[in-house]
């Protein structure tokens, strides 16, 4: 049997004004920390078994006319059983890290803003209040447990794309989420739409924009990230902690290079190998640093060979896909304007 999906509601659950509070990853139920916070105060001392799907908590439970089921719809269904799998203990038990299997699930989803309750599906945050204390300090970074699953997806990432032969992929040490400023954020959503709406590809089952995750190596002249140093340096010579703070500048293109093989855009890579090559410190550090960037690629334009002219991909792309083949040993993705990237990791490895 299939599940339809409810129409959903974009305005606020408690106040029905004013429209819901997107933090990049998923939609909250209300538009503000003050609104989220009215809506615990009014709930009842002993709340009755919600009426929302048991795994996304926003869309309402499906009723097929005799019975209602625990979720809103079939990929919600399908996403939970996902999920449980995860969690299953071995035939021995859990790990001895962990004090039970419930104390393994909870520091594995835990929020990465107040670490006490567990995080949204799509959300790295537990709720809207935690998402707009966390934007509030942003830009920042926060550092994610090695146990949790997004230092497990970032890290399996790295190692499954370090491509590179007779190089062998290090240990990663350190994963933090990058939290940007509101107003960056909202220039790259507002980029992701437009990209969307003119290619249509979630139709075809590919996230809003074709967003794609990508490595990005850089300059690096301060210890950011070196034992959960969280903080920026002042140096307007640190690509590191200047993408982190205020995201990539197209501007700046060849800086560290001395050139572009595509022209002059902003340059990422599928393989962490190849990205590693252009992490370079120049501080006193016994760990290297890259960058996991969310990319709108879009429709890719795909090149084989050096284009060392171009300012932007042909008419009717929004990117450039380097494969491998012709002048590249590993492939490079170029995007050619400062709203279609934001960082979202930073990792820490050893050299």
């Amino acid at each position: 049997m299939s599940y339809p999906t409810p129409l959903l509601s974009n305005l606020c659950e408690n106040c029905q004004l004013r429209p819901r509070f997107s933090d990049g990853y998923k939609t909250h139920p209300y538009c503000s920390k003050t609104c989220a916070n009215q809506a615990k105060l009014q709930s009842p001392a002993s709340t009755p078994k919600s009426a929302d799907c048991d795994f996304c908590g926003v869309r309402p439970k499906f009723f097929d006319g005799k019975k209602t089921h625990p979720f809103c719809s079939k990929s919600c269904a399908k996403n939970a059983m996902a999920q449980d799998s995860l969690f299953k203990p071995s035939v021995k038990g859990t790990s001895g890290s962990y004090r039970s299997l419930s104390h393994k699930t909870n520091q594995e989803t835990i929020c990465l803003m107040c670490k006490q309750a567990p995080k949204q599906p799509q959300s790295p945050f537990c709720g809207a209040a935690c998402a707009y204390d966390a934007e509030k300090n942003g830009p920042t970074i926060l550092e994610i447990p090695a146990g949790h699953v997004t230092f497990k997806s970032v890290t399996d990432q790295f190692k499954v794309s370090w491509r590179h032969t007779g190089k062998d992929c290090p240990p990663v040490r350190r994963v933090y989420i990058i939290v940007a400023a509101r107003a960056t954020q909202a220039n790259y959503e507002a980029y992701q739409r437009t990209v969307e709406n003119a290619g249509h590809f979630a139709l075809s089952g590919r996230s809003p924009g074709n967003e794609n995750r990508r490595w990005h190596g850089t300059q690096r002249e301060c210890n950011l990230g070196d034992r959960g140093n969280t903080q920026f340096c002042a140096s307007t010579k640190c690509s590191l902690c200047r993408i982190i703070k205020s995201s990539f500048d197209i501007s700046l293109c060849g800086t560290n290079t001395g050139w572009g093989r595509f022209g002059t855009g902003i340059y990422t890579s599928s393989t962490s190998s190849k990205s590693d090559d252009y992490s370079h410190n120049d501080c006193s550090s016994s760990f290297k640093a890259i960058l996991l960037n969310k990319v709108i690629v879009g429709k890719g334009y795909k090149l084989t060979h050096d284009r060392p002219s171009l300012t932007g991909p042909p008419a009717g792309y929004d990117s450039v896909l380097a494969e491998t083949g012709g002048s590249l040993n590993h492939d490079e993705l170029v995007v050619y304007t400062n709203a279609a990237i934001r960082p979202s990791y930073l990792v820490i490895y050893e050299p």
